[in-house]
């Protein structure tokens, strides 16, 4: 499929779609028009952010440092808080932040703020915590937050000390009443249906995940009715099961879905269909970090890549470019 290149000064650190503008947050707002026209950034951060994400309402941008323990808060150009994590082992693991809405409407962040092991739930906009109680954790390093599109479940893709990739789902309703339902393993029952290290994660829509498992130590063994080491997995949450897990080529890296497909960001853009594990079209001209944990002493940026809402583009950062990817209808379009 096609490929649109865009002329860029340097390298855009986010891109977030403005219409069909496309903004970077981090390099002070600096835009790219639907013609191509680059405009530039009108504010410097003073800060060395590397990271950043949007909320659901797309009014506020959450930027970070991925290996650091600082975060900012924006509306527009507004500063409208701070937020930290641990600095325990925080160079070792990709900071954990995400933004959700939550079914009454309420727009959340979800982050660590205190401790590397307790998440927290706070208002977005108004910065009140919204668990408050005692708490257990485990030992766990949580990474990779990312907040069901109906704002029931919040997905996770860290890891335990050894390392060893972990993926848990938990129920942010519940832990609305009782904050202690975060401490644990997650609401359902992933810790058993998992016989793998886990690599990432992300939602497809409220009742389905995908997740991939590392593939270190290979296994045809498909009767535990477990993920096995190199597959990708969809997994439901109403029936509580695996609806489909196979053997993908290669790792998947960082996951963008596409209504039933992921884009898979390891080395070069992959679309695939996780039903099958089938790769259908790739873009090995269109580099990116071959980053595939979220943890790691060697750190190697997450890539930066934005999915138009049309679900039909796909903008990556590229060093003097960034590259539009004209995605394949999905089947019976």
């Amino acid at each position: 499929m096609a490929v649109t290149r865009i002329p860029a000064r340097s390298a855009a650190k986010s891109l977030f779609w403005d219409g069909d503008d496309l903004v970077d947050v981090i390099g002070g707002l600096r835009r790219w028009q639907a013609d191509g026209t680059e405009v530039s950034g009108r504010i410097s951060w003073g800060f060395p952010f590397d990271q950043a994400i949007v909320s659901p309402s797309g009014r506020f941008h959450i930027m970070y440092t991925e290996r650091g323990t600082k975060a900012v808060v924006l509306a527009g150009d507004r500063i409208v808080r701070e937020l930290n994590r641990s600095f325990s082992h925080a160079t070792d693991y990709d900071y954990p932040v995400a933004t959700g809405r939550l079914p009454d409407g309420r727009e959340i962040v979800v982050h660590c703020p205190d401790e590397y092991n307790v998440l927290q739930i706070d208002d977005l906009e108004s910065g009140r915590r919204l668990t408050t109680g005692e708490r257990q954790p485990q030992d766990v390093f949580h990474s990779r937050l990312a907040v069901s599109p109906g704002g029931r479940h919040l997905l996770m893709a860290g890891w335990l000390w050894h390392p060893y990739g972990i993926g848990w789902v938990f129920d942010l309703i519940g832990a609305l009443k009782d904050p202690s339902t975060l401490d644990g393993s997650g609401a359902v029952p992933l810790e058993e249906a998992v016989a793998a290290e886990v690599a990432a994660a992300c939602w497809l829509d409220e009742d389905r995940l995908v997740m991939s498992a590392d593939d270190e130590e290979p296994s045809d063994d498909e009767t535990s009715g477990k993920l096995s080491p190199g597959r990708l997995g969809v997994w439901s949450m109403a029936a509580g099961a695996w609806q489909h897990r196979h053997r993908v080529t290669g790792p998947v890296g960082t996951m963008i879905a596409r209504g039933d497909q992921v884009v898979g960001l390891h080395g070069h853009p992959r679309l695939i269909d996780p039903s099958t594990g089938a790769v259908l079209e790739e873009w090995p001209d269109v580099t990116v970090s071959a980053k595939n944990e979220s943890y790691g002493v060697t750190h190697e940026l997450t890539p930066v890549a934005a999915l138009h809402p049309d679900r039909q583009r796909l903008a990556v950062a590229q060093p003097d470019h960034i590259a539009v990817i004209h995605l394949p209808l999905p089947h019976g379009r």
